[in-house]
């Protein structure tokens, strides 16, 4: 029997960024990589900002950076990925 009491859930950050995956390769200098972005709610209301990169066909290396803002994730995330076009990164054809 329902008490009229409304339990409160903590609501999770809308993450608004999709995930990112970009790729760099130059032939003429045996360069492969790949990198990647994706953001991650946090279970206190923030946000992770997952960054993955290497070289295509090796395993990865990951960093993992916290934000109490997910806004805050998502403006870093434009960041990143800003400078990894800049330096000759594009998605997967």
């Amino acid at each position: 029997m329902p008490t009229g009491r409304v339990l409160s859930r903590r609501s999770r950050p809308h993450i608004k960024t999709a995930p990112v995956h970009l790729r760099r390769i130059d032939t003429s200098q045996n360069m492969r990589r790949f990198y990647g972005l994706s953001i991650q709610p946090t279970l206190f209301g923030g946000a992770s900002l997952v960054r993955s990169w290497g070289r295509i066909g090796t395993n990865r290396q990951e960093k993992v950076e916290t934000f109490d803002e997910p806004d805050a994730a998502e403006t870093a995330f434009g960041r990143l990925e800003r400078r990894k076009r800049r330096r000759g990164y594009s998605e997967p054809h």
